[in-house]
This record gives C-alpha cells, structure tokens and sequence, in this order.
C-alpha cells in the first residue's frame, strides 16, 4: 500500500484545514488509518485513528473536539479536518494504515506498517 498525504498550508490561528491521504494497491476498507504529527525539535506524536469498522475512532487529547478523522472507501482516501487551529499545531502531518490493529495499539506509531510522506501544516499567530 503506498499513502499520499496532501493538504497542508499555511493558515492563520483560529482557521481550518482538511488534510487527505489517497491510499494505493491495498483494500483500502480493511485497514485502520491514522494520523500522527511531528513538530519541529520534537517526537513524533500520535494525532488521530479510525479502526477499519469505523466503531473506534480515538483522538489525542490536545485535538479532540478540533480535528475530525474520516474516510471515504469509494476513493481510499482518509481525511483529517483541522478547526479552531493554534499555533501548537505547526507540525508535519503524516498518515499511516495497517491490517489487524487492536484497539489498545491505535495509538502506537509501531503498529503502523505502511506510512504516507508527510504534509507541512503551520499556524501563525
């Protein structure tokens, strides 16, 4: 499976962005997708997930209420739709996907196999 991630800009604090990450060669419907994030001088962080059912979505606590994940299997493409943006939300966005992720696992950066490039989101103040 090979991901593209695109939709990422500059945007001013308070503003919104939609991320995307089309997905290749796989069914795409089977797999959990996630989003992570990395800012710059830090780890890698967990951002957002969708278990392929779609009955568990999980969100980091600094971006719940603020980001939605989603996904349109018609298209193997998952989203990620940024609101109320602040400027600690500056990062690199990457999306990832798996087969057969337990739910305790979602937020692991480990439990991804397949990983899109990357997409530079930065909120200015």
């Amino acid at each position: 499976v090979q991901l593209q991630a695109s939709g990422g800009g500059l945007v001013q604090v308070g503003g919104s962005l939609r991320l995307s990450c089309a997905a290749s060669g796989g069914t795409f419907s089977s797999y959990t997708v996630a989003w992570f994030r990395q800012a710059p001088g830090k780890e890698r962080e967990f951002v957002a997930a969708d278990r392929r059912s779609s009955s568990s979505t999980l969100y980091a606590g600094s971006v719940k209420g603020r980001f939605t994940i989603s996904r349109d299997n018609a298209k193997n493409t998952v989203y990620l739709q940024l609101s109320s943006l602040k400027p600690e939300d500056t990062a690199v966005y990457f999306c990832a996907a798996a087969q057969r992720v337990i739910l305790s696992s979602m937020t692991l950066g480990t439990t991804y196999t397949y990983w899109g490039q990357g997409t530079l989101v930065t909120v200015s103040s």
